[in-house]
């Protein structure tokens, strides 16, 4: 009998924390298993050397539309002007080079069948130092955060960027907590070749989104009419120069899981002109270390 005892209070002992996990999972999120922290290359953060002086910078000019809360994203209507676009065409075009893609943050290779552009890191002029003022200042984040250097990023014929994630899981939920996509230049030769969100639903039945991305047609004729329950899943944002689309990649759970409906690709487009191209730059922040 008193074996039988023990043997009882071992079973006991042995399914208790499953047992207690299975009933309080409504009460705690799931944690994603962590991958080690990639090493941070300095070299690519935008960071002011200790003697490097503020830069001079015209006043913020742009106005911002909310597309969703969760996650949040945010459309941004005039974010960099034109003179910073020809500045950044300028300083681009002798550094473009193939893009590459990596799957653990570190390593890097060349697939064209994902991700086929061209990719410029450019220099910390002053006006570049001036747009990633902006883009931080837009989201009032602390000290400790840091911004990757701007790099532009250059498409053509058949130029795509395959459905993906900017954040990734790892120790302390390491990653992109952010990510801006500005439009630099959109040729009047191209259609489609928008930024796709195919699990984003836009919420907001408001006729003036049909400017920014792409509407079924039975939308824009019958807007007055719409309701948040006629709103197709997927969001496409149209590449319009100087416009900006913001979002935010993880969840705010503490969990170091990011949104699902963050997954984005760079669509191909229709090319109307041999020469036609679009180019745009992407910021990224990062948790510092």
């Amino acid at each position: 009998m008193f074996s039988y005892v023990i043997g009882g209070i071992a079973i006991f002992l042995f399914a208790y924390n499953p047992i207690v996990q299975y009933l309080n999972l409504s009460s705690e999120p799931s944690r994603l298993p962590r991958t080690p922290r990639p090493r941070i290359n300095e070299s690519l953060l935008a960071i002011d050397g200790p003697n490097q002086t503020a830069p001079n910078c015209a006043p913020d000019a742009y106005s911002v539309h909310i597309l969703s809360k969760a996650p949040l994203v945010i459309y941004i209507e005039n974010f960099i002007s034109q003179d910073e676009r020809d500045h950044l065409l300028e300083i681009s075009e002798p550094l473009f080079e193939p893009s590459t893609v990596t799957n653990d943050g570190d390593t890097t290779r060349r697939d064209a069948s994902v991700r086929d552009s061209e990719v410029a890191l450019v220099p910390r002029s002053e006006t570049v130092r001036c747009v990633e003022r902006r883009a931080a200042a837009f989201q009032g984040w602390r000290n400790d955060l840091w911004i990757e250097r701007l790099r532009t990023q250059r498409y053509g014929k058949a130029g795509h960027y395959a459905h993906h994630f900017d954040w990734g899981s790892g120790a302390r939920g390491w990653g992109r907590v952010s990510s801006f996509m500005v439009w630099v230049q959109a040729d009047g030769g191209i259609e489609g070749g928008g930024t796709e969100f195919p699990l984003l639903k836009r919420e907001a039945p408001d006729g003036k989104w049909c400017r920014w991305v792409e509407c079924p047609e039975q939308q824009q004729a019958t807007d007055d009419g719409e309701t948040v329950a006629d709103m197709p899943m997927g969001v496409t944002f149209k590449p319009i120069a100087g416009n900006a689309v913001f979002w935010e990649n993880f969840r705010p759970d503490g969990t170091g899981r990011g949104w699902d409906e963050s997954w984005h690709a760079g669509l191909p487009g229709k090319w109307l002109k041999s020469f036609a191209f679009y180019l745009s730059f992407l910021f990224l922040f990062l948790f510092s270390l």
